[in-house]
Order: structure tokens, then C-alpha cells, then sequence
């Protein structure tokens, strides 16, 4: 003859308590996960604008290696390769949009050539033979190398950073290897010098160590930025 367990009124309650507290766990984590925060964009935040640029202008760098290459294009190409990994990394740590990118106006704006000056109706033909020779000049001047020292450059542009580690230095598509610039944020007065080191998608892309001397608190892109050629 068998015998029918019945549980004490304390075990019941005690079941019914573990009951109640699992199932209050389980809409606590359906809350969690309602209330979380939605996916930004370069849209609407400055940081993932930023972040979103930089990794722009390493794929516009990476597309150009792979159209012109040279002995070097395999190492440049995964080590910008890397640098973008490591801005995905950043992304999803800010809450943005991972894998997002954007072009600045450094990377899409082109050479600044200076106006070209327009002859005057009665001008001689001596001033109207040398006209043409200033405006082939001009772009060089545009282009970087052949700018003043000590002149401002890259006319509105916005700065980013590259995501690349290493002592502070910037890379640009307008002024060879060697050249000095002055990059000061307008937004908080701090400069930082640096010596271009090598080729990048942008008038002047700022590593890690660089951005960090004229960066603000949580932002990752420069709106008012002062560029100067300065050796």
C-alpha cells in the first residue's frame, strides 16, 4: 500500500516564494532588454560622426593602396585593416552603429587652388602669358607641398583620428612624409605639432596619441579645426 507524500504548508510556501522570484527575474531581464538604449548614428552623435569618419578614411585609404599598388601596399593595407577592427571595437563601445562609415569633408574635399586671377580686358600679352603658368601653380599650392610655411592649409576641414598607435604623428594625402603641421581645435584652444609620416585618405588624419593633445571629452571628431604648415 503506498503512501501519498503531501508537502508541509512551509514547503509550499517556500515553493511558491521561488516561483514568484524566477518569474519576477524573468521580466526583470525582459525590462533590461526593452529599455536599453537605442543604436546611434552618424547622424545623431557627434562621437559616432567621428568614429564613423576615421574608419572612412581608412577604407578610402585601404581602396587606394588596392587600385595603385606598390611593394608596400600588402603591409599598409592590413595594417589599416587592423586600425578599423580596433575603431568596430570603439563603436560598440560608444553605442554606435558598428561598421558605420562616413566620409569627411577632408577626405572627399579636394585640392584648394587659389582663384585665378581674371586679365583685365586691355591687359598686355606679356601679363596674359604668365596668367596661365600662376594657375598651374596654384593647386601644387593647394595640394600641400608647395604651401608657405607657416600658412594655414586645408581650409575647413575636419580632423578625426586614425585609430593607429604608436608616438603622435598625422597622415594626409596632401603633404609628403616629413612635413610639420600645427593642428589647433578651435573648440577648446589646445594645438598639437606633428610630422606627417605617411599617406592617408584626408588632408590631415591625427593618430591616437595626437588626437588625444587637442581632443574634447568623449568626441571623436574636431568641426573647428586651424591646420598649419609649419616645416
Amino acid at each position: 500500500m503506498s503512501r501519498r507524500r503531501t508537502l508541509s504548508p512551509r514547503k509550499k510556501l517556500a515553493l511558491l516564494v521561488g516561483a514568484a522570484a524566477v518569474a519576477g527575474g524573468g521580466a526583470f531581464v525582459m525590462a533590461t532588454t526593452s529599455n536599453a538604449a537605442p543604436v546611434q548614428n552618424a547622424s545623431n552623435s557627434t562621437v559616432c560622426q567621428g568614429l564613423a569618419t576615421a574608419l572612412g578614411n581608412n577604407q578610402t585609404f585601404i581602396d587606394g593602396q588596392r587600385a595603385k599598388p606598390d611593394a608596400q601596399s600588402q603591409a599598409r593595407i592590413a595594417n589599416r585593416e587592423a586600425v578599423i577592427a580596433q575603431i568596430k571595437v570603439q563603436q560598440a563601445a560608444s553605442n554606435c552603429q558598428v561598421g558605420e562609415s562616413a566620409q569627411g569633408p577632408q577626405a572627399a574635399q579636394p585640392a584648394q587652388p587659389a582663384q585665378p586671377a581674371q586679365p583685365a580686358p586691355s591687359a598686355p600679352a606679356q601679363q596674359q602669358t604668365t596668367s596661365p603658368a600662376q594657375q598651374t601653380t596654384a593647386p601644387a599650392q593647394g595640394a600641400g607641398a608647395g604651401a608657405a610655411t607657416g600658412r594655414q592649409v586645408c581650409v575647413g576641414s575636419t580632423v578625426t583620428l586614425s585609430g593607429e598607435a604608436g608616438a603622435p604623428a598625422a597622415s594626409s594625402n596632401q603633404f609628403p612624409a616629413g612635413t610639420k603641421l600645427k593642428v589647433t581645435n578651435l573648440d577648446n584652444n589646445k594645438s598639437t605639432t606633428v610630422q606627417v609620416t605617411s599617406v592617408s585618405g584626408s588632408c590631415a588624419l591625427l593618430n591616437n596619441a595626437a588626437f588625444e593633445q587637442v581632443r574634447e571629452p568623449g568626441k571623436f571628431l574636431i568641426r573647428r579645426a586651424l591646420i598649419e604648415k609649419v616645416g
